[in-house]
């Protein structure tokens, strides 16, 4: 069988690489195309010898630096793939993967990271984070996402069969898309991070620093505890700036090697996690090393971590994006912690490992593979077992 697998883009060997990676073990036969392929060198290891085949935007001038800026033209681009050699095409989805253009014959399936947010429910948030809310830029920036929208949509409909990486992404698709999704969490590699049962007595975060994880509010939240120990580790552009915010009991260590990242997760008294996540592969990494989890409880969080109200739990939500509340949440933690099982995370966490991501992806696309030609798969009934599944486990 010829298999292309379509990517929005390759640049870091991130959560949506390791899916492109388990999908290459299932189908290691698959050629890969993608809008632009700008990985460094030493993170392709798990290509192997592979090329990967992408679009006009990577003969661009300076389309490495500029790529995000191209948004209009993914869509044209992602279009112009010649697939049409292939009996099975894979789109692993986060913008547009899912609009290649494919024949009558052909099977064509969705792994669906998140339908665009930026055009959909974060528009909002996206034009104001970006300063293009208001002024001479918003004529233009509005217009776009609307398209943007248009094109989604419709790109949608060619798609056999969706797939979704929690419950929280399937709603999505269901709202914007009137499609039904099943829901197949992503694979997280368990095996970076080591269990401990022995635990430290600082609170960690440990990531990117962009502004939709929220470290700001993390950090606000422990200045109003001064008693309580944070250590923040990762790099990103708001590094500088939440250094300055940091108080005395915060320590921000900035970017960590494999071995440096592994000791602070294992060690941890509990990963703090405030962002509106549709899976969200940190505190699962943290639950395999035995770590509790204080988490926001919105998103994709609910369908990994078990709260206190359950049994065998693995940590406790907050359920609103404040100082307060998250104050609140790590008083009650310190009260409860004892009843938090480090194995009880790590067995949590094991739901999540890559084995299993492959053989439910593997039969999701049998199941596509034996449908008549040109009809869509109703997997209504079996996604709302899954879902209920995913947040019952």
């Amino acid at each position: 069988m010829r298999v292309a697998i379509v990517s929005d883009g390759i640049w870091v060997y991130g959560g949506a690489e390791r899916v492109l990676e388990c999908m290459l073990q299932i189908y290691p036969q698959a050629d890969i195309f993608a809008l632009v392929d700008l990985l460094p060198q030493d993170s392709r290891a798990w290509l192997g010898e592979r090329g990967i085949k992408t679009s006009f935007l990577q003969r661009l001038p300076y389309s490495g630096r500029y790529f995000r800026k191209l948004l209009s033209l993914w869509p044209i681009a992602i279009e112009q793939f010649d697939l049409a050699q292939y009996d099975l095409i894979i789109s692993s989805q986060f913008a547009v993967a899912h609009g290649a253009i494919t024949g009558p014959s052909q099977v064509h399936v969705a792994y669906t990271h998140s339908p665009m947010r930026y055009a959909w429910d974060l528009q909002a948030q996206y034009l104001r984070e970006a300063n293009l809310d208001q002024g001479p830029q918003t004529l233009l920036a509005r217009p776009m996402l609307h398209r943007l929208r248009l094109w989604d949509a419709a790109a949608a409909m060619r798609i056999d069969s969706f797939s979704a990486n929690s419950a929280f992404v399937a709603e999505r698709i269901r709202k914007y898309y009137r499609r039904e999704a099943e829901v197949i969490h992503p694979p997280v590699f368990l095996d970076r991070f080591t269990f401990s049962e022995t635990k430290g007595d600082y609170y960690l975060y440990l990531g990117r620093l962009v502004a939709y994880k929220r470290v700001d509010l993390i950090i606000d939240a422990f200045a109003a505890m001064p008693d309580r120990k944070l250590v923040v580790a990762g790099d990103g552009p708001l590094l500088k700036a939440l250094r300055a915010r940091a108080t005395p009991n915060v320590q921000i260590v900035g970017a960590m090697d494999a071995e440096g990242a592994d000791a602070l997760m294992s060690n941890a008294r509990a990963y703090v996690y405030a962002a509106i996540e549709d899976f969200g592969i940190a505190p699962v990494e943290a639950q395999a090393s035995g770590t509790p989890v204080i988490g926001l409880g919105v998103g994709g969080l609910r369908e990994t971590i078990r709260d206190i109200s359950r049994p065998c739990p693995t940590g406790l939500f907050f359920m609103e994006q404040s100082v307060e509340a998250l104050v609140s949440a790590v008083e009650n933690f310190e009260k409860i912690r004892e009843g938090i099982r480090p194995l009880d995370c790590h067995a949590n966490a094991l739901r999540f490992a890559p084995e299993r991501f492959r053989d439910r992806f593997s039969r999701f696309v049998g199941r596509a593979l034996r449908q008549p030609s040109g009809s869509f798969e109703d997997v209504s009934s079996e996604t709302s077992t899954l879902e209920l599944s995913a947040v019952v486990e």
